[in-house]
């Protein structure tokens, strides 16, 4: 196994390494208390106290007697709080509120009827719309529903609505981003130690930047938009330790499926998974997005990885907002540890129909698929792309079954077309897709991920067995409800593609 579940050590060997985890500094202490833990961890600090003769700097959410988890610092911030505690119950000011197509209507439709028709949102300017998920599509009703939208941002002065208009050309739309996950990073909407929610259960895809971020539903949505506040329970803690150089055939895709497959789609529920470790540290910004991304497959109320260098310089020319990270306590108290030895890793698949159906890429060797399908939240960012196109670079082929490439964002789309890839002579993704005959991309949107109307780009209209990029492989998820659906990392969907089964890309990536 990749991994091992185990108890934190003696005081003096659990903080050794301490910097390579993500932790704050150690204080001096004199008093360290340790329990049982009820569950599967059977020593855990829970609280490490300071001498009262030594001076330490205050800390942000003010005077601290036990030590917290980056979230419950996060959520003490916001809650005006000195200390909480997994399961304290506490009204906390938002930073953010994201909504969409799918779900705002009717969280505008709440808020209107609960706070009144002409009622004012708390903050224009916190506020973020984007439409994304049923767009390029006749369906009158999925259409309806940006109208909605933008009569709402009309009538409230939303500062930030990223509209779409012309379906036909979504290059005409220079407001229209795309997949709202990762069009949020673009955009600067998120920042370390802030609160950002969403009316999607992806939103935790922003805790890669050191925040809380949370999917929260359409009567949440509502009242938030009325008072900016919103009452949360506090989550414990799971802590993911992942060291190892990461080998060149694996991407954080194959991580998170690890993960989720050791402890199951249920896992986490209600909790905060956090990640550090060397691994961690060396991924970039886009990759620990992915990692965030499906810590709710394992019912996560929240993931998170603590801002480094990494962050802060992906944050340079996105925001101009101050903001101030936070970090795990050496003496927080966490549920569970995980510690995964990534360089022993291989490439992995999650097999219809969960997430949690774990298994190694080349055991599924003979599992013959019909189509390709690279795109969403999950596997659609510019990282991807590239990640897919070194895969048909590597091989020189053709596919042999439809590969269909849906760009996260207009960002992405743009990348797809202009960044040349490493060691491709200048040549760009859209090159290298063409050359092995992929689709040509589609417009930036959620796409398929969702299935959607039936005219969606790439749905899966009929029951056929898909390798795909997303991050959910349900019954009827893509489409059909007796589609098989694949869940895998880019490099594995280009190899499949390349195959006409699932393949282990190290076929191709020697």
């Amino acid at each position: 196994m990749a991994s091992s579940l185990v108890s934190p050590s003696p005081t003096s060997s659990f903080i050794s390494n301490k910097k390579d985890l993500g932790f704050s500094a150690f204080p001096s202490t004199s008093q360290v208390a340790i329990r049982k833990c009820k569950k599967q961890v059977s020593k855990q600090i829970v609280s490490v106290m300071a001498p009262q003769q030594s001076e330490r700097k205050p800390a942000t959410t003010g005077s601290v007697k036990t030590g917290m988890t980056m979230t419950e610092k996060i959520l003490a911030r916001a809650s005006e709080k000195p200390q909480l505690s997994p399961g304290d119950n506490v009204w906390v000011n938002v930073d953010i509120l994201m909504t969409h197509d799918v779900c705002g209507p009717g969280s505008i439709g709440i808020f209107k009827k609960e706070f009144g028709e002409n009622a004012k949102v708390w903050d224009r300017e916190k506020i973020v719309i984007i439409p994304d998920h049923y767009i390029f599509t006749s369906d009158e009703r999925a259409n309806r529903n940006v109208d909605i939208l933008r009569d709402f941002c009309k009538e409230e002065n939303i500062k930030y609505f990223y509209d779409i208009k012309d379906l036909s050309n979504f290059k005409a739309n220079p407001d229209y981003k795309g997949v709202c996950h990762v069009a949020l990073a673009q955009e600067g909407h998120c920042r370390p130690g802030e609160v950002l929610l969403g009316t999607d259960s992806h939103t935790c895809t922003a805790g890669a930047f050191g925040q809380f971020a949370t999917g929260i539903g359409n009567t949440d949505a509502g009242f938030v938009l009325g008072t900016g506040k919103l009452l949360l329970k506090v989550p414990p803690t799971l802590r993911f330790v992942m060291d190892g150089e990461m080998p060149h055939y694996l991407l954080a895709k194959d991580l998170i499926l690890q993960i989720i497959g050791e402890i199951s789609v249920a896992g986490a529920t209600y909790k905060s998974m956090e990640f550090v470790g060397t691994t961690v540290e060396s991924l970039n910004m886009e990759e620990r997005m992915t990692l965030c991304n499906m810590v709710v497959e394992a019912g996560g109320k929240n993931g998170v990885v603590p801002a480094d260098s990494t962050t802060f310089k992906y944050l340079e020319d996105k925001t101009s907002v101050p903001y101030e990270p936070v970090y795990s306590d050496a003496q927080a108290s966490f549920l569970s540890e995980y510690r995964f030895d990534i360089s022993k890793l291989e490439p992995l698949v999650a097999k219809p129909h969960s997430p949690d159906n774990r298994a190694l890429a080349r055991e599924c060797k003979d599992v013959k698929i019909d189509r390709v399908y690279i795109g969403s939240c999950t596997g659609g960012k510019t990282e991807d792309f590239l990640a897919a196109a070194k895969v048909f670079l590597a091989s020189g082929k053709k596919v042999k079954v439809p590969t269909f490439l849906v760009p996260a964002t207009q960002k992405v789309w743009l990348d797809i077309y202009t960044l040349p890839v490493p060691g491709a002579g200048g040549k760009t993704c859209s090159q290298i897709f063409e050359e092995a005959g992929c689709d040509t991309p589609a417009s930036p949107s959620c796409g398929a991920c969702l299935g959607g109307p039936k005219d969606t780009y790439a749905r899966m209209n009929e029951p056929k067995v898909c390798v795909s990029t997303t991050n959910r492989n349900f019954p009827g998820r893509m489409g059909h409800k007796e589609g098989q659906i694949y869940l895998a990392s880019p490099y594995t969907a280009a190899a499949s593609a390349l195959t006409g089964y699932v393949t282990d890309p190290r076929e191709f990536l020697l």
